[in-house]
């Protein structure tokens, strides 16, 4: 099991920063994705950034250039900083892994945290 706590959500103007946490606690597979999610109301959960425990990162088309994931092994930690927020980015954003194993995934997710981008 693994439990997923996030931080450092809230209301910022629009051109903005806010940083967000997740730490991880429990057994983290040696294979391992740690990632962000957002739901906006009214839309499907979307991913938004994600990283490997290789370090490879994936990002949404509409986040490159302006949001950057980075973890910490050694915190079990995994960081969303987000520059030049719009209020298109306002949403709820959950904290993700997934522990890899041979034919598949244990997924698990954090409980949530809301930023709001005021125009």
């Amino acid at each position: 099991q693994v439990q997923l706590v996030e931080s450092g959500g809230g209301l910022v103007q629009a051109g903005g920063s806010l940083r967000l946490s997740c730490v991880a606690s429990g057994r983290l597979f040696s294979s391992n994705t740690m990632g962000w999610y957002r739901q906006a109301p009214g839309k499907q959960r979307e991913l938004v950034a994600e990283v490997t425990s290789g370090s490879s990162t994936n990002y949404a088309d509409s986040v490159k250039g302006r949001l950057t994931i980075s973890r910490d092994n050694a915190k079990n930690t995994v960081y969303l900083q987000m520059n030049s927020l719009r209020p298109e980015d306002t949403a709820v954003y959950y904290c993700n892994v997934k522990n890899w194993w041979s034919t598949g995934f244990y997924d698990y997710w954090g409980q949530g945290t809301q930023v709001t981008v005021s125009s």
